[in-house]
C-alpha cells in the first residue's frame, strides 16, 4: 500500500529537511535540506496516495543528506 503524501513530508520532516515557501506551483511542495542543494518535490495533496517515484525521490535525498553530514 502506498504512503501518503503527508507521510512523506513528515517522514522528511524528521530528517531535518525544511520546506521552502512559496516555492512550489500548486499543490507541489520543495523540500531541501539545510546548507546543501538536496532538494525533494512532492506533488499532490496530503490525502493523496504517493507514486512510487515519490517514495524512492524522499529515500534516496534522505540517504544523500546522512552521506554529506
Amino acid at each position: 500500500m502506498p504512503k501518503k503524501i503527508r507521510e512523506l513530508k513528515a517522514i522528511l520532516i524528521k530528517a531535518g529537511f525544511e520546506l521552502i515557501p512559496k516555492r512550489g506551483k500548486g499543490s507541489h511542495a520543495i523540500y531541501q535540506y539545510p546548507g546543501t542543494t538536496i532538494r525533494v518535490n512532492l506533488p499532490g495533496k496530503d490525502g493523496s496516495d504517493a507514486k512510487s517515484y515519490s517514495e524512492k525521490q524522499v529515500k534516496q535525498a534522505i540517504q544523500r543528506a546522512k552521506n554529506e553530514s
